[in-house]
């Protein structure tokens, strides 16, 4: 991580980087994985704190994991709100130039007082702000207007950013987030627009899961099949 952040500062470029470790990912789901133990993720978490240092970047920490809260048992789900809080401490205390970002999930799936109300357990009030739409499809105003009504109801001044990667048509009439056909590369990474910054977080090609367009690749794993689906938009 320190080389990755110092080549980027040197290259006088802005890292966005993707903290996706949480013990129980994906809820067993496409992504499924993370660390072993809540120790574990501390550690790991710690140690991706210190390699940004006093260098400058952009984190999003987990996506899906506050969306996600519902799939835990009880006492899980107060672990994974303490290991969030804990993660956005450490970028607090030893980023200090980084934004960092919480994921409050996508415009459909949680209510947004609902995730408000998370993201306030999860240590929001802490870093810079929280991210919106993450591997998924909604429309950049769709996004915009759902955080707006989260902000609202955290009660203070959230800044949110939006991940663009994969929403240049939106949802239309299909569903399926799992590799669908007919989606586009959104807006590219920049300021404004309705959120605070437009990023691609997603990398455009990373394959959802053995499903869809991507059967037979692996979840994370580029598929130069995909990023071409993305360019046309078929």
């Amino acid at each position: 991580m320190a080389g990755f952040t110092y080549a980027a500062d040197v290259a006088d470029r802005l890292p966005v980087l993707v903290a996706y470790s949480i013990p129980g990912r994906d809820c067993g789901g496409e992504s499924t994985g993370g660390a072993g133990s809540p120790q574990a993720y501390r550690d790991w978490i710690s140690a991706f704190a210190d390699g940004i240092g006093g260098k400058p970047a952009l984190v999003i920490i987990e996506p899906d994991a506050l969306a996600q809260l519902d799939c835990l048992p009880g006492d899980a789900r107060q672990t994974r709100l303490d290991l969030l809080n804990y993660a956005a401490a450490q970028f607090a205390a030893k980023a200090p130039n980084t934004w960092t970002y919480l994921d409050g999930g996508n415009a459909t799936w949680i209510p947004a007082a609902t995730m408000a109300t998370r993201l306030k357990s999860a240590g929001v009030r802490s870093i810079h702000g929280f991210v919106l739409n993450v591997s998924n499809f909604d429309t950049t105003a769709d996004s915009t207007t759902y955080g707006k009504a989260v902000d609202a109801a955290l009660e203070y001044a959230a800044p949110f950013v939006v991940d663009t990667s994969r929403n240049g048509k939106g949802h239309g009439t299909d569903t399926e987030w799992c590799n669908p056909p007919k989606r586009k590369l959104g807006t590219e990474s920049q300021l404004g627009g309705g959120p605070e910054m437009q990023l691609w977080v997603k990398v455009p090609g990373d394959s959802d899961g053995d499903c869809g367009y991507g059967t037979g690749t692996q979840a994370g794993t580029f598929s130069p099949a995909l990023a071409t689906h993305l360019i046309q938009g078929d």
